[in-house]
């Protein structure tokens, strides 16, 4: 059985809870899909609009990629290698969310 798509409801729910946990406030746009004639700030509508077409033709291709394994390295090791998280600049911030 194929999945269920998300509805537009659902997909702006998780926009926006996505952007809220980096800071950005989708309120702060102008209302509806027309730009801010002063500011040039794209309508509210419009860019929630543009990030559901991104979330449908993105997010899936995204979520399935998965890193290649080493040359010459057996298959039964390859799908754990590919598990492996990718070094981190600071890795004290990851662990410290970890360990909490």
């Amino acid at each position: 059985m194929a999945p269920i798509p998300p509805t537009d409801a659902e997909l702006d729910v998780m926009i926006r809870a996505r952007l809220a946990a980096v800071g950005i406030d989708l309120d702060q746009l102008p209302p509806g899909t027309a730009a801010d004639p002063e500011t040039g700030a794209p309508g509210r509508a419009a860019v929630l609009a543009s990030l559901r077409s991104f979330a449908r033709s993105s997010l899936g291709e995204i979520s399935a990629w998965v890193p290649p394994a080493p040359a010459g390295t057996p298959a039964e090791q390859a799908v754990e290698l590919s598990q492996q998280a990718a070094p981190m600049l600071y890795p004290s911030i990851s662990s410290a969310w970890r360990d909490a």
